[in-house]
């Protein structure tokens, strides 16, 4: 158990108020904090890493706040986003003339005079998220964006839309999908939901506008900067796509530490949850599909990957496969869950298939990993464990023992003093256990 790391700092929550990070509110990413911690406690104060799960860039440009080189992958187009943002910011040489920029736009309010405007592109999950008042707002705002005469003030400022969409909607992000709040006039299970004071557009979009403008201002904070000087800030680059696809051709030996927090296998859907951005974006419904059938197996919805073979190449799907195989732990598990589908006490019969698939994609996730990373380089992942049908998966240790089969020793597995509790339902059926939030560490042999 390591009493340094606690769930905020495994979390958004340690973000809220550092600069730049707090711009968009990406729950399911780690804080700068802990990578600060990782980079400290691994030795990795130079060189190059990887993060192959990307999410909203926080070791990418936490690593470069310290002077070192960063690559990153990432396959969601909200995520993408935002670390192209936050990069275009994090190399820009002027940052006081586009926080002016900034204020320029704010001191005009063109969005609120008449004028063109910009259908927003919903897809059937977020059908009714704005009132009639703030679609129409949104949509102008979105219009005179595009008017500004700097594309890179022009990305900024559509960022900031993108940052506000949730606040000013009737939705929430709750956990597996979109919570609806009563006024929506859409139904939202048995209960009735108010999320409390929805603002208006104008008072949401020129605070975060405001917040990212200081943000620019006070150099000296941004992106935590003070650590190293510009010159020696270290390089960003982002890969979209997915891993699976990218990592077999990147250059074998290349990185000197790995570090990530991929999907957990949790049912967690991003593009239910991140659909309003994901709309804004122009992610069609038939993209939806793609982009989550292309994610790691991580919900219900995934099916098998039929394509492995041509993504990894036979040799890295060989080893993975072998690797997953021998976990018998597993094995045994999935064995369990299938008679849980058989006896119809499963939830969701897509369970089995889901855990089957994700320690299967895993496993060629980490062996494409030892392929790209330098001896005795770390390689540190956030993950959970989760249990279905009253039966923990000790993903740590599965995983654990799945890398020292693909070329790596575990260092150590950091297990938060706190735990997280389980679902009310199967708590209800299988009574309460505290499930493991742990912080691997492997060295690739």
């Amino acid at each position: 158990m390591n009493p340094d790391i606690d769930r905020k700092m495994v979390s958004f929550q340690a973000n809220k108020k550092e600069n730049g990070y707090r711009w968009f509110k990406y729950k399911e990413g780690f804080s700068a904090a802990l990578m600060r911690y990782v980079f400290e406690m691994t030795g990795v104060k130079s060189g190059l890493i990887l993060d192959p799960f990307a999410g909203a860039g926080t070791a990418l440009f936490t690593a470069a706040d310290l002077g070192i080189d960063a690559d990153g992958i990432e396959l969601l187009p909200v995520c993408a986003e935002i670390i192209e943002v936050r990069k275009l910011i994090f190399d820009c040489t002027d940052k006081h003339a586009l926080a002016h920029n900034i204020n320029t736009f704010i001191a005009s309010r063109s969005w609120e005079k008449k004028g063109q405007t910009f259908s927003f592109p919903h897809l059937r999950i977020t059908q009714g998220a704005f009132s009639q008042k703030t679609e129409y707002q949104l949509g102008r705002y979105l219009c005179e964006a595009d008017r500004f005469a700097d594309p890179s003030v022009q990305k900024i400022l559509r960022f900031a839309a993108l940052c506000v969409l949730e606040e000013i909607s009737f939705t929430r992000k709750d956990g597996q999908y979109l919570r609806w709040d009563t006024r929506s006039g859409r139904r939202n299970g048995k209960k009735p939901f108010n999320k409390g004071y929805i603002p208006r557009f104008t008072e949401a979009i020129t605070r975060k506008l405001e917040e990212m403008m200081n943000d620019l201002i006070n150099q000296k904070t941004l992106f935590d900067s003070i650590n190293v000087s510009p010159s020696r800030r270290g390089k960003i680059k982002l890969y979209r796509g997915s891993c699976l696809e990218i990592l077999p051709k990147l250059k074998a030996s290349t990185y000197d530490a790995l570090v990530t927090s991929p999907p957990y296998c949790n049912r967690y859907d991003y593009t239910r949850t991140y659909a309003l951005e994901l709309a804004m974006l122009g992610v069609n419904e038939s993209s939806i599909k793609d982009l989550r059938q292309t994610m790691l197996s991580c919900t219900v919805e995934n099916r098998e990957k039929s394509n492995l073979d041509m993504l990894l190449g036979k040799e890295l799907l060989k080893k993975g496969l072998a690797a997953y195989e021998e976990q018998n732990l597993l094995h045994r598990i999935l064995v369990y869950l299938e008679r849980c589908k058989e006896n119809r006490l499963l939830n969701n019969d897509g369970i089995p298939r889901m855990v089957r698939n994700y320690f299967l994609e895993m496993s060629l996730v980490i062996a494409a990993a030892a392929r790209v990373l330098k001896r005795n380089a770390p390689f540190v992942m956030v993950n959970d464990s989760v249990r279905y049908q009253g039966v923990h998966i000790p993903v740590d240790l599965i995983l654990s023992d799945i890398a020292e089969k693909l070329g790596f020793s575990t260092e150590m597995i950091w297990v938060l003093p706190k735990g997280k509790g389980n679902s009310s339902q199967q708590m209800g059926l299988h009574g309460r256990q505290e499930l493991r939030k742990c912080v691997y560490v492997w060295r690739r042999l």
